[in-house]
């Protein structure tokens, strides 16, 4: 019998095929609110400045496209673990920190999880609910077990931070916490800096290893203030890993730029846990991408690159910030002041709009207005000239 000819065929990823139903529909005036992509306010997804000029300076620079070592660049290593924890950090001083170069955020994500699989087989690790639904593909296919901990109420739209330390003060010694670093996906509910310390307290206690992904560094309030809760804990734990993407605060999509950071206890675990994710690395890509990461390497070792990309960072940060002010605005003004300010506090690019399967399914037949059917939606996919509309529609269906 053919090896193939028992398989059938899986489902599809739901946003990949609402991504695909959105291509496929002909109307002119429709709006995707589904893809986790930044836009600008003419709907495309720009290539940073920043990239451009380092792309440039790459190009005169580079000398050969031999493979990387399975960890990456030193240098690399380097400028971003200094991104993420803070130049100052005391874990850096220490020598208690290995970065490796990974197949963007996901690879970190999944080589992290087949690192908990070898070392602790028997550790569950704890996933919100909800959280990036990919997050569950990613980890459980290293062999993992997953358990879930309540994080967002929809009856009230806000992060249930009681909720959340409840069911982690049932985790046993040596389980592991996956938690989003800032601008929650899909939420857009963070933790505050004071939900962060009595966190990290309680994962000290309990002897818990703090996972954290990182996504959207820049993208909420600040590279500072979005990493301060993860820099508090990585301080006062004594281990750590950190999935680390670049798709988003760079626009690095297709580029595939990420890394893995751990903290360990003492600098000679450092070492070792290095020479593990190299391994696991080699094992499953062999070598990582160059490019993306050598752009993010050649923005952030050059200062004026680093000004400029953060400049265009904060732009993208305040148009997201103002759409999601827009749209709660326009939203209570519409429907005779109903309470919409939970979507002005959200941080990043996701929100629920807390609306039911079928008032999605009507925005997509009736309107052209596609999101997932949780009512998670991008708010970067909302510009000045498809507000009115948006806003019009969603009246009608509420």
């Amino acid at each position: 019998m053919p090896v193939f000819s028992t398989l059938a065929e899986l489902r599809g990823d739901p946003i990949l095929g609402l991504s695909a139903q959105f291509r496929e529909d002909s109307r002119g005036e429709k709006i995707d609110l589904g893809v986790g992509v930044y836009r600008s306010e003419g709907g495309e997804t720009p290539i940073m400045e920043a990239v451009r000029e380092a792309t440039a300076l790459l190009t005169q620079q580079e000398t050969t496209k031999a493979y990387l070592p399975p960890s990456g660049t030193p240098r690399f290593q380097s400028v971003v673990a200094r991104l993420v924890l803070g130049s100052e950090n005391s874990v850096l001083a220490s020598g208690r920190v290995t970065t490796l170069q990974s197949v963007g955020g996901s690879g970190a994500l999944h080589v992290g999880a087949r690192l908990i699989a070898t070392r602790a087989p028997d550790a569950v690790v704890w996933i919100g609910n909800p959280t990036w639904a990919n997050h569950a593909h990613l980890l459980g296919s290293a062999g993992v077990r997953l358990k879930e901990y309540p994080y967002y109420d929809s009856t009230t739209h806000s992060l249930d931070f009681d909720g959340l330390c409840k069911a982690l003060a049932t985790a046993f010694a040596g389980d592991v916490v996956l938690l989003h670093g800032c601008c929650h996906n899909p939420s857009g509910a963070d933790l505050s800096l004071s939900q962060w310390h009595t966190l990290t307290e309680l994962v000290s206690n309990r002897k818990l290893v703090p996972f954290i992904d990182i996504a959207y560094l820049g993208l909420g309030m600040g590279i500072d203030e979005d990493a301060a809760g993860l820099r508090h804990m990585a301080e006062n734990v004594p281990e750590m890993l950190i999935a680390v993407s670049f798709s988003k605060n760079f626009g690095l999509y297709r580029e595939r730029a990420g890394a893995l950071i751990a903290v360990t206890e003492k600098p000679s675990t450092a070492k070792v846990v290095a020479s593990h994710l190299g391994s696991i690395a080699r094992g499953v890509y062999s070598m990582p991408p160059a490019h993306g990461c050598a752009l993010v390497e050649t923005i952030l070792h050059s200062n004026e690159l680093t000004s400029l990309w953060q400049r265009e960072l904060g732009d993208m940060r305040e148009r997201i910030n103002g759409l999601r002010s827009s749209l709660a605005a326009s939203l209570g003004t519409a429907t005779n002041k109903r309470d919409f300010t939970y979507l002005e506090d959200r941080l990043g690019m996701f929100c629920y709009l807390g609306l039911p399967v079928d008032a999605v399914t009507r925005l997509r037949k009736e309107h052209a207005i596609y999101m997932v059917d949780s009512s998670r939606i991008n708010v970067a996919g909302i510009n000045q000239h498809n507000l009115p509309r948006l806003v019009e529609a969603l009246v009608a269906v509420l």
